[in-house]
């Protein structure tokens, strides 16, 4: 027997961006073992791949899937896209380190938006990102994790009062924990400054606590603290953080967000340019109009529409235009925020020539940041990547189908240092998505959220098939790809 699986005749695109080819593609173990004519060689499985696309498993850059990957270890959601590895911790966002009950100054069970958006308390059950990631290996998902460890998060860990600054003290805290994250396997570190558990944070606090990335290496991926009128400065704080901790800085979903701020990614992709010159920068997108988080009257006053994607104390509203909602509190958002909280909502405050804009330019990857534990949850969470490559690269032609495989595979494996991942070829590990180029689609809507795609046919994990002919097959051969750590010299 020569190959454990061998996937035959299809057209392989290899996520460098280079022209596609046809060849078939071996498999031993966890590896990709042989690429050519492999007619005369036997395997165990084969898949026919005829008329298809055989790719690297997509990467999604941006989720909030940390304890998604725990509760629902399928990950339904993201095999059926084609993804193989999911970037979790995003946005200051991460699951550990932190437990529920950490906070004295709190109810025992509290976690304050927006960290309740990766689930229940219950779920903050680590006291060191080492303990968080031996979870992940110790019951494996279907897909692969590699994670940051969140600003906001270690804020509510270390800083008794939120609405401040943290005190040096706090800071050294935060910092320390930044460092046992790094030799734990994190892969950097994010923030998430637009939130309030670390809206009161400032430029130092942060480069101190990223201070241990200088050793480490590691990125720096950011929610910008404004993603509208003052997107420009908050664009020069993410850059001086990153210079000031030796990080990449990776720019989470990045808009121009508000209808006065609409057409401005031409000016802030023209500064990107510019400062990628002079340090490492790169940036990902959901390709959607609308974004989703907890509910906030900004952002609603933003918006050109509103949905209620969840609420706790009013389940029922689930799915519902806040304009809809409104009249029930008078027309006072300010009051319908404070009966429907804990909530979250979709906010359609983007304009769609900005989203494709920021799409084409090169060094954009492609993200979901969906939100997994939404009751009726933005389309993102289940049709981001055949939506990039059936209607933005097929139908919109914005681009090559190999540019936007390169874009949810080999660009981002680079950027996020993922060793051995994102293309095809000999030695590397074997997350492969075999998809239908004529008629991959999304199918979820924002009213319809969880449709599945349609076109994806087999999705294989560490040399595992996934998912085959529409259908999960239950295997979790998923990994933690925890960043090696230089040693000290």
């Amino acid at each position: 027997m020569d190959y454990d699986i061998i996937i035959r005749g299809g057209e392989v695109i290899d996520g460098t961006g280079a022209a596609r080819y046809r060849a078939d593609v071996g498999i031993i173990g966890d590896r990709i073992a042989g690429i050519g004519d492999l007619s005369a060689a036997t395997a165990i499985e084969e898949i026919d791949a005829t008329a298809k696309v055989v790719a690297p498993g997509f990467i999604d850059s941006h989720t909030h899937d940390d304890a998604f990957l725990l509760t629902d270890p399928d990950v339904l959601p993201k095999v059926c896209q084609g993804v193989t590895t999911v970037i979790g911790g995003n946005c200051g966002i991460s699951l550990a380190p932190l437990r529920a009950n950490a906070r004295a100054d709190t109810r025992a069970d509290a976690i304050p938006q927006p960290l309740d958006l990766l689930g229940v308390p219950a779920m903050f059950r680590f006291d060191s990102f080492k303990e968080y990631l031996d979870a992940i290996d110790a019951s494996p998902a279907a897909v692969n994790l590699a994670a940051l460890v969140g600003h906001s998060t270690l804020r509510v860990r270390h800083v008794s009062d939120l609405s401040r600054a943290a005190t040096p003290e706090e800071t050294d805290k935060m910092a320390a924990d930044v460092e046992e994250a790094m030799n734990a396997g994190a892969i950097g570190v994010s923030s998430g400054t637009f939130y309030p558990p670390a809206a009161a944070a400032t430029t130092q606090e942060l480069i101190d606590v990223c201070a241990p990335l200088k050793r480490t290496g590691g990125i720096f991926a950011t929610h910008l603290r404004d993603e509208t009128t003052d997107i420009v400065p908050s664009l020069e704080e993410a850059f001086e953080i990153g210079r000031s901790a030796g990080a990449k800085v990776v720019l989470s979903h990045h808009k121009v967000a508000g209808k006065e701020n609409h057409g401005r990614s031409v000016e802030t992709l023209k500064l990107i340019e510019a400062q990628s010159e002079v340090q490492p920068l790169c940036l990902d997108c959901h390709p959607y109009p609308a974004t989703s988080t907890m509910l906030r009257a900004d952002r609603i006053r933003q918006s050109s529409r509103v949905m209620l994607a969840w609420s706790t104390p009013h389940p029922e509203l689930a799915g519902k235009d806040f304009s809809d909602i409104l009249p029930l509190y008078d027309g006072s958002i300010e009051a319908a925020i404070e009966d429907l909280k804990p909530a979250g909502a979709i906010y359609f405050v983007m304009d769609e020539q900005d989203v494709r804009r920021i799409f084409k330019y090169g060094k954009t990857m492609v993200g979901s940041d969906g939100l997994p534990n939404d009751a009726a949850p933005h389309p993102r969470l289940w049709g981001t990547f055949p939506r990039v490559l059936g209607h933005y690269a097929r139908d919109l032609k914005l681009f090559p189908l190999e540019t936007a495989v390169r874009k949810m595979t080999g660009l981002t494996a680079e950027q996020f240092g993922l060793v051995d991942r994102g293309h095809i070829a000999e030695g590397q590990y074997a997350d492969i998505v075999v998809f239908n180029p004529e008629s991959v689609a999304d199918r979820a809507t924002f009213g319809e959220p969880t449709l599945r795609p349609e076109g994806i046919e087999h999705v294989v994990v560490n040399g595992t098939p996934v998912f085959q002919h529409g259908v999960s097959t239950g295997a979790r051969p998923g990994r933690t790809l925890r960043r090696l750590v230089p040693a000290r010299s």
